[in-house]
């Protein structure tokens, strides 16, 4: 289908401008609960039918309406999943007009979608609903913040308190920008341990972090919550990496001297694509160049677990380095993604691992879509009952010509 943003404007698709206007400054201090109805007034104002938000679930499953008399529709089956998979929109004639399922997205994160119902379609009208949905993320973005409705909507089990306590602290799935994006994935999601990830964007610089904690109950989930508090406290000093693991080192030893985690810490320069890490007694990075694993390229001699550094060894953190070419892609994860076994008792292990990766990717899957089938098909694999927490992040480095 022909895109209707490249068709001449309709004259007639008047725009109340004041109108949208008043609606822009409500939307600063509007209920969370309110927001499917606030909506539906913006839609009318940009001279659209009407506007419905759909937020992806905690294990991106299921597309959930905010309004709450609606069901919530499949991500993988689904022309709302397909918007939302693809990160395009879909057009669609429902008999009585047009509509527009639009990706809502804040930065590089997927929200959900955002269904526009419309008389007739044009130029004018899908760039408004664009527009629309661009105005619609941010708001969603700073509600989730603080509105537990907004949390429990996107909610399909009881959250189990160790999960609770660590996923207050998690950063989104997804960050980055032009240079360089960062997507993670953690499972199960209502009844984590030990397993954790962060990343973060500092000027021209990524960081990222996992971590596999001693245990598999709420000291774990403590555990992890100390370790990235360290790493966050250090990083915004100004930290450099053995500096930013020897503040976690002294923090876990001060406050939980009986607990450890392994963990791998990275700092990429996304203006020259220089990768430093830290691996603290954690399987190895993996380096994917050219739709393949270069095997042991990150590989590093063994260091004590985070935590255990002061008591085992006296030296500094060992920092290790290399330069990524445009498009590489770095995999960092946690042990319980290739121990995950089936019926039989077989893992599903490195190789099966590193296949899906190279497979999706080279289908022309983004990054946070890759994870998200990842993570599905473990979950499968073990018929959604992990033994271990699974945690996966994957940062890639695209660097833009001057």
């Amino acid at each position: 289908m022909p895109d209707p943003s490249q068709a001449p404007a309709d004259p007639g698709a008047a725009v109340d401008e004041r109108r949208l206007e008043e609606l822009i400054t409500e939307a600063q201090i509007v209920l969370p609960v309110d927001l499917s109805a606030l909506a539906n007034r913006c839609a009318s104002a940009l001279g659209l039918n009407t506007a419905l938000i759909y937020l992806v679930d905690l294990q991106q499953w299921l597309l959930v309406p905010l309004d709450e008399s609606l069901e919530p529709v499949p991500v993988d089956a689904s022309e709302a999943g397909w918007a939302y998979r693809t990160v395009s929109p879909r057009v669609m004639d429902n008999g009585d007009g047009m509509v527009v399922w639009l990706p809502l997205v804040d930065g590089v994160e997927r929200l959900g979608v955002l269904a526009v119902q419309t008389a007739t379609l044009d130029g004018s009208r899908m760039r408004r609903s664009r527009m629309l949905a661009d105005l619609l993320a941010m708001v969603v973005t700073s509600k989730r913040t603080y509105s537990d409705w907004i949390v429990a909507r996107t909610r399909t089990a009881t959250m189990q308190l160790p999960a609770e306590m660590l996923r207050a602290f998690l950063p989104p799935r997804t960050i980055g920008s032009k240079q360089c994006v960062s997507t993670a994935v953690l499972e199960p999601a209502y009844d984590v341990g030990g397993d954790a990830f962060d990343h973060a964007v500092v000027k021209h610089v990524l960081h990222t972090m996992i971590l596999d904690a001693m245990g598999h109950d709420l000291s774990s989930g403590l555990t992890t919550s100390v370790a990235m508090a360290g790493a966050r406290n250090a990083r915004r000093s100004g930290a450099d990496l053995p500096d930013l693991v020897g503040n976690v080192d002294r923090a876990l030893a001060q406050w939980l001297p009986d607990h450890f985690s392994t963990g791998v810490v990275c700092r990429l320069d996304a203006s020259t694509g220089e990768l430093r890490w830290i691996n603290c007694g954690h399987p190895p990075p993996l380096l994917i160049r050219a739709e393949r694993v270069l095997d042991g390229a990150l590989d590093s001699p063994p260091q004590p677990p985070i935590g255990l550094h002061l008591e085992l060894a006296s030296a500094t953190r060992q920092v290790h380095e290399t330069k990524l070419e445009p498009g590489d892609r770095v995999l960092l994860y946690t042990d319980g993604v290739v121990e995950a076994r089936d019926g039989n008792g077989v893992e599903f292990g490195l190789a099966r691992f590193t296949d899906f990766i190279i497979r999706a990717s080279a289908e022309g899957q983004r990054p946070a879509e890759v994870l998200r089938l990842l993570i599905h098909a473990i979950l499968d694999y073990q018929h959604n009952d992990l033994r271990d927490d699974a945690t996966i992040l994957l940062f890639e480095w695209h660097p833009q010509p001057p």
